[in-house]
């Protein structure tokens, strides 16, 4: 079965423990996928300049991340790894050209356990982490993407972990501020269209992109690439849920590919 790719916003590090429509919809859309034979996800928390993934048989939560409730702090979350698809997607890498390196001791971070944690709250799917590189460009992003597409059709399930929107400096208002709305429509426009050339270009033809991706949390639009990369050779895509969030940060979940989901 060949699985879709999706993006999906990671939020705030609380989304371990929110009980929200966001975190509600994510349950229903573990339940609603393909039982995924593992999962491959690129974390915007995760940035080298050399493609890097895990290789573990087991994998534990890391809290990278500082001045929140102590109860985030005692949240244990344990998954297993798989040894033969971490191989797969280094053969992938290395049909295509990319440098690249294994780190067996790293656990996964906030980008990824609480995604995971959302979606499959009571199954244990092995899953691997791989890291982004936001100082490339978008083309180069999706084409890495690209290269991992087949591990779709061995039901394996590839996500990118970021945000469309993420500006945690604009001051915090009773909705969403007009320039990001300008910039969300924007994006989602040229997403569903798949415009790949002004998509490659956004940061420079976007409305207010600053306001909504500001320099320094550039690498949270990165995974979007790398998921649509995935699922270059059917270039659909669907917005499936929506969380304006009062002030600069979206809470979006898009899928690239794969069958069309009813009933979440």
């Amino acid at each position: 079965m060949t699985m879709p790719s999706l993006f999906i916003a990671h939020g705030s590090p609380l989304l371990a423990v929110e009980n929200s429509a966001y975190t509600a919809f994510l349950k229903r859309l573990g339940r609603r996928l393909p039982v995924p034979k593992a999962v491959v996800i690129f974390s915007a928390h995760w940035d080298e300049p050399q493609q890097q993934l895990t290789d573990a048989d087991r994998y534990e939560a890391i809290h990278d991340y500082y001045g929140y409730p102590e109860e985030l702090y005692q949240i244990r979350y344990s998954i297993p790894g798989d040894r033969k698809i971490a191989a797969e997607v280094q053969r992938l890498f290395q049909q295509g050209n990319l440098k690249h390196q294994t780190v067996p001791d790293r656990g996964l971070d906030h980008g990824a356990w609480i995604i995971l944690k959302q979606l499959y709250p009571d199954l244990e799917i092995p899953a691997m982490e791989l890291s982004i590189d936001s100082r490339r460009s978008p083309s180069e992003q999706y084409e890495i993407g690209k290269m991992l597409a087949a591990l779709r059709e061995q039901s394996v399930l590839i996500i990118g972990s970021g945000a469309l929107v993420h500006n945690l400096r604009l001051p915090s208002q009773n909705g969403p501020v007009p320039q990001v709305e300008a910039f969300d429509q924007w994006i989602s426009e040229k997403i569903s269209r798949w415009t790949l050339p002004e998509l490659f270009r956004y940061d420079k033809l976007a409305p207010n992109v600053r306001d909504a991706v500001p320099s320094y949390a550039q690498e949270h639009i990165s995974p979007l690439f790398y998921a649509m990369g995935a699922a270059d050779q059917e270039r659909t895509a669907k917005r499936l849920f929506q969380d304006r969030r009062p002030g600069a940060l979206n809470l979006d979940i898009w899928q690239f590919g794969g069958d069309e989901l009813t009933g979440i």
